[in-house]
């Protein structure tokens, strides 16, 4: 008997239990993309699905793919009304935004190459007091992998957030997902943090509000599928890979500042990250 391959998508996971009591999902298309929600709601629920209680959007992103036109700004202001849905984060917050993978690696990358275009701001703010009103302290950070740094990443996370104290996090990572139709294709947001490494049955502690003290948002691609009928530890990721995180790790890093700056716009942070 083949094995469900393992999926960090919680819709890929609902999918394979449809009657599990506990859980709500929704379909619907937004900006012409198509979003599917997620939402656990009980213990009994989260054990069957093997994922925490909490909210898990999933956006199909074939338009960005295509790169129709205006399609990037659309993709990226529909993700960051994703991420302020998650969470409420007050106009005078911080926040800490977290690149979790191996970017010598390229399926994993897209956390530390999404960090690229996350603009940070806690510095003007200690420098120049009062100057830039309409940005609030954000910090970032690639946190490396543990065969490079010696440290878990949860512990340079929980570093951080000790010595910074943000108001929230939020942590951006590459995904496993089952199903070859999501592969590179979607987008998973959640507000229950994540299990650097689950995908791949590689499991690290988890980053999440139960274990930093403040609200985690998560944000993954997945990049890799499990394939149980070949032979163990097997996983596949597509061809075209290098272009996929590097247009997925833009989109992602510009969603972020859209969801934490939300009175500047994609051709702002064009300007200020050039």
């Amino acid at each position: 008997m083949i094995p469900f391959p393992r999926t960090d998508l919680a819709v890929e996971a609902q999918t394979r239990a449809p009657s599990v009591n506990g859980v709500r999902t929704e379909e619907r298309t937004e900006g012409g993309f198509r979003v599917s929600t997620v939402t656990i709601l009980n213990s009994m629920a989260s054990k069957e699905l093997c994922k925490p209680i909490g909210n898990y959007h999933t956006i199909t992103l074939d338009p960005v793919l295509r790169r129709e036109e205006a399609a990037f700004s659309a993709a990226s202001e529909l993700i960051s009304k994703v991420l302020q849905s998650l969470c409420q984060i007050p106009a005078d917050a911080s926040a800490l935004v977290i690149g979790l993978g191996n970017r010598a690696i390229t399926p994993d990358a897209i956390g530390p190459r999404a960090m690229e275009s996350v603009l940070a701001t806690r510095h003007l703010h200690s420098q120049f007091p009062g100057s830039f009103p309409e940005l609030r302290p954000v910090c970032s950070i690639a946190a490396g992998v543990l065969g490079d740094t010696g440290i878990e990443s949860a512990s340079i996370v929980k570093a951080l957030v000790r010595d910074l104290q943000p108001d929230l996090v939020i942590v951006v990572d590459a995904l496993a997902c089952a199903e070859s139709e999501r592969l590179c294709r979607t987008i998973q947001l959640t507000d229950t943090g994540i299990t650097p490494g689950s995908g791949v049955g590689n499991d690290r502690e988890a980053l999440s509000e139960q274990s930093l003290g403040v609200p985690v948002l998560a944000v993954g691609v997945p990049t890799v599928m499990d394939f149980p009928g070949a032979e163990s530890g097997l996983f596949v990721t597509p061809r075209n890979i290098d272009s996929v995180v590097s247009d997925f790790s833009k989109l992602i890093g510009y969603a972020i500042n859209l969801a934490l700056h939300p009175t500047l716009s994609v051709s702002d942070f064009d300007l200020l990250l050039s």
